[in-house]
């Protein structure tokens, strides 16, 4: 049994948090807007959760500084290596996913496969940036695992977190900032011992 973050409410605590983090002061230019973030949710047919959904109606519409690697992207964006000739996302789907799937070592058909992992990258998240390599951060949106952070790169996708292995982290949007801020790799939990570590800091 995994843990339930707290999707709907905004703690105010972590809300200071996030603003510290970033450090924006702008005067809410950056941020979308909360009459923007409702339109996009009607339109996507889903509810972001929070905190996520306050940082960006209040606080910035992603940040160049990070996380992950290569900046936080906006709400309505995709990274510029996503691609141009990927399926159609929808958010609204369920994420199929609440378990880690290393799909490399899947012994089924490989159309099979493709099949099944199609809807992992396009369904039921939002994308939050790269760390390169292919390596992607999506925040579930619909699903059971909906709140949570996961790593979805070529090789397989797992959930970010310290009760699902490889990091010390709390899971949710707030713990993988929290991570970010505290300046510790992403899977610290098994640092030196994670195969292609050096290259992508993977946990395959």
């Amino acid at each position: 049994m995994y843990t339930r973050v707290n999707n709907d409410h905004a703690d105010p605590e972590d809300v200071a948090v996030l603003r510290e983090a970033f450090q924006v002061d702008d005067g809410g230019t950056s941020a979308l807007g909360w009459a923007a973030v409702r339109e996009f949710e009607g339109a996507q047919g889903i509810v972001l959760p929070e905190p996520y959904r306050t940082f960006v109606a209040e606080i910035s519409d992603g940040s160049d500084s990070g996380p992950p690697e290569f900046g936080l992207v906006g709400l309505a964006e995709l990274p510029d290596d996503w691609g141009d000739d990927r399926p159609e996302r929808v958010l609204s789907r369920p994420f199929p996913l609440t378990s880690m799937w290393l799909w490399e070592d899947d012994p089924r058909p490989s159309e099979e496969v493709e099949a099944l992992r199609e809807p992992v990258f396009n369904d039921g998240s939002i994308v939050l940036g790269t760390d390169g390599c292919g390596m992607y951060w999506h925040l579930i949106v619909s699903g059971p695992h909906r709140g949570h952070i996961w790593n979805i790169s070529g090789e397989g996708a797992a959930p970010f977190g310290a009760e699902f292995g490889y990091t010390t982290a709390d899971p949710g949007f707030m713990g993988w900032v929290r991570h970010w801020t505290a300046n510790k790799s992403w899977f610290d939990a098994t640092e030196g011992s994670v195969i292609g570590s050096t290259a992508s800091d993977q946990p395959w």
